[in-house]
């Protein structure tokens, strides 16, 4: 484990493994730590599984209280913050192109990360994503105004429940579609190669997760259901892993 710090940013990172780069982005929401990739619950330990083939970086969500990795909260770009944060870590450890894996928050994240940096991204792998359900729009900023903003507010008294609210207003009302982070136009013309797991709960809609299979050009999905029976899920990280390795480059 380490810290790496830009400027005001300091993140809290751990790796594990070697191979080909892949950025483990966890589940949680805003709460997404470390803890949400090594197994501290369900459905797998994403490092465990994969850093015998490859150099796995996990992280702290910038500002997740359970987490270590703090910073400003930029009400006016909630999601381009958390990218700019990802990209500079891969920076910081020398890694150029690279994989990425994300649970929940982690889809609208890698979606966001393929619109920043599509040179970067060689394949992304999207784990019961979070999306946006037409008849619960207003789901992730009720739950985070009650499920985040009171826990970081209570660590950061330089930060205040009104700025809270504007970045949650920000990231999650002003458009409230789809994944947050990209249109559907974005998705069609998108070329990097994507493996959708669905799910089917408030916060992970399978209508949303399915839509961006059937619109992403080089898309692949899993099973489904794929994490009941339990038994299943092994098959999942079997699909994951050989996704992973039909696209990973020859040289690293």
């Amino acid at each position: 484990m380490g810290f790496f710090e830009n400027g005001a940013v300091r993140i809290h990172y751990l790796e594990a493994g070697s191979g080909f780069p892949l950025l483990l982005i966890a589940g949680g929401g805003l709460n997404s730590t470390i803890e949400g990739i090594i197994g501290a619950y369900p459905p797998f330990n994403a490092m465990a599984e994969f850093k015998a083939e490859h150099r796995c970086v996990a992280f702290d969500l910038r500002n997740a209280p359970p987490g270590k990795s703090t910073g400003p909260l930029e009400v006016d770009r909630p999601w381009d913050a958390h990218t700019d944060d990802q990209l500079a870590l891969m920076d910081h450890l020398g890694i150029d192109k690279f994989m990425v894996l994300g649970f929940c928050i982690g889809g609208p994240l890698i979606w966001n990360l393929l619109k920043r940096a599509p040179d970067r991204i060689v394949a992304g792998v999207l784990v019961q994503p979070s999306g946006s359900r037409p008849e619960m729009r207003d789901l992730f900023y009720q739950n985070n105004i009650k499920g985040w903003a009171p826990q970081l507010i209570a660590q950061r008294p330089d930060l205040t429940m009104e700025q809270a609210e504007k970045f949650l207003t920000k990231m999650y009302r002003n458009d409230p579609d789809f994944v947050f982070t990209v249109t559907r136009d974005f998705v069609r013309q998108c070329q990097t190669p994507v493996l959708v797991l669905p799910d089917d709960v408030p916060a992970h809609p399978y209508d949303v997760a399915m839509g961006t299979a059937m619109l992403a050009p080089n898309a692949e999905v899993s099973m489904f259901p794929w994490k009941e029976p339990k038994e299943r899920i092994p098959l999942a990280v079997r699909q994951i892993r050989s996704f992973l390795r039909a696209h990973r480059p020859e040289t690293v």
